[in-house]
């Protein structure tokens, strides 16, 4: 997720950030500015590798967050109308990411937003009251002008998922290829809990540039996947999560 903030907020909860951005599905090697989550380009130095990055240090909605001391509210469902597609995969350099056709989307009140892609991270990036867990996938959308909303589903270790297994199964080998598979269609329901309670607040990009103004959803009923598939996404990213950042006094509401 590459984005070019062009307007900012002060309120935590205030209203979102307009931002600018090449297409979701694009490969981190098309940019010639690399990042990793360790060592000399790792997060601690990624506000320096760049000054389109600088928001990784100078942000005050950081993301990822530990979640805690949520505020109940009655807050609207979140209603995703979901539809199977064609499996288009990506080993982009980062993360594993499946790239959403249009026609699938997410409301949220009198909000709608379009599902662009799906993409992972071990372990996860959020905390929930201090508690990490072993993957996170995150799902990305965009409304019609451009503003983000990213809903977090923390998986735990038990019972296999199945669309995890179908997706594992023809990641490229190579970073920066696509596979597109015709004959394995995608569900992103099938990804997520039955039950769809969930904490929200705004924070930023997880990775360069941080652009803030990021609605987050973090559901709050935990599907399970396997030791095995969690085996094997280690094996492509054994570690892909970038640090807690500090929440900076914004509040956190939880659904009923």
């Amino acid at each position: 997720m590459h984005m070019i903030s062009v307007a900012r907020t002060a309120s935590c909860m205030g209203s979102l950030v307009l931002m600018l951005y090449p297409p979701l599905g694009a490969a981190q090697e098309s940019n010639p500015v690399q990042w990793s989550y360790s060592g000399d380009a790792g997060p601690s130095h990624w506000a320096s590798i760049d000054p389109k990055y600088s928001e990784c240090s100078l942000g005050s909605k950081q993301s990822p967050i530990n979640i805690e001391q949520a505020k109940p509210a009655h807050l609207p469902p979140l209603t995703m109308d979901y539809h199977e597609a064609a499996l288009n995969i990506t080993n982009n350099g980062h993360s594993i990411q499946v790239t959403y056709p249009s026609g699938s989307t997410l409301s949220v009140g009198d909000k709608t937003f379009r599902l662009m892609q799906i993409h992972f991270h071990h372990p996860s990036e959020e905390r929930v009251y201090g508690r990490a867990f072993p993957l996170v996938a995150h799902l990305v959308h965009q409304d019609s002008d451009g503003h983000l909303a990213v809903v977090a589903v923390l998986f735990e270790e038990g019972k296999a998922n199945p669309l995890i297994d179908a997706l594992w199964n023809n990641v490229p080998d190579k970073k920066g290829e696509t596979h597109e598979v015709a004959s394995v269609s995608v569900q992103a329901l099938d990804l997520l809990p039955a039950r769809r309670g969930y904490y929200t607040f705004t924070g930023s990009l997880t990775t360069p540039p941080c652009s803030e103004g990021v609605t987050w959803y973090v559901l709050r009923v935990h599907p399970t996947v396997s030791a095995q598939q969690i085996a094997r996404f280690s094996e492509f990213y054994p570690m892909n999560a970038r640090p807690i950042q500090s929440r900076n006094g914004c509040p956190i509401l939880r659904s009923d």
